[in-house]
């Protein structure tokens, strides 16, 4: 089943580089939820490239870190901060190639830590980059009060 994933944060308060409608210089990136896995498309502009062309390191960088979070935030209905972040750059990213496909999964989940694997590829459907993110959870409750986290429930119309 896929469905849309709600920004339930506050553009006005809520400045994330990776998400958020009220960051004029931020990627803007909206989510789906299909099976295990959350999954976003992303149209790149000139203003994220490093070499002519190419997608910039560090932008992938942080597409796989946002896509990994809004994975922990959907599945498992708590907040996180990214404790690990191992990149493996496969193919330089055209930027001329279409829509940028994001996707993760969790594979598994360790007390507090959870494991997760995320992938980008270009607008041809060629894997160019992945991750292997440990990000570190938090209760529901610490992480409402510490993060603002509004709830699973609060990412779905349903």
């Amino acid at each position: 089943m896929r469905r849309k994933i709600n920004n339930p944060y506050d553009p006005k308060v809520n400045k994330c580089f990776g998400c958020s409608k009220g960051n004029p210089i931020g990627l803007k990136l909206e989510f789906e939820e299909f099976d295990d896995y959350v999954i976003a498309m992303w149209e790149p502009e000139e203003y994220y490239q490093g070499y002519v062309n190419i997608l910039h390191g560090g932008i992938i960088a942080t597409m796989l870190d946002e896509t990994g979070a809004w994975c922990v935030n959907v599945k498992t209905g708590t907040a996180g901060v990214t404790s690990e972040l191992k990149i493996r750059y496969l193919k330089p990213v055209f930027m001329n190639k279409g829509d940028i496909r994001l996707r993760a999964r969790i594979i598994k989940t360790e007390d507090r830590y959870v494991h997760l694997k995320c992938e980008l590829a270009d607008g041809t459907g060629k894997l160019c980059a992945e991750a292997y993110s440990i990000f570190f959870t938090y209760p529901e409750e610490l992480a409402k009060r510490k993060f603002g986290f509004p709830g699973k429930e609060a990412f779905f119309n349903e």
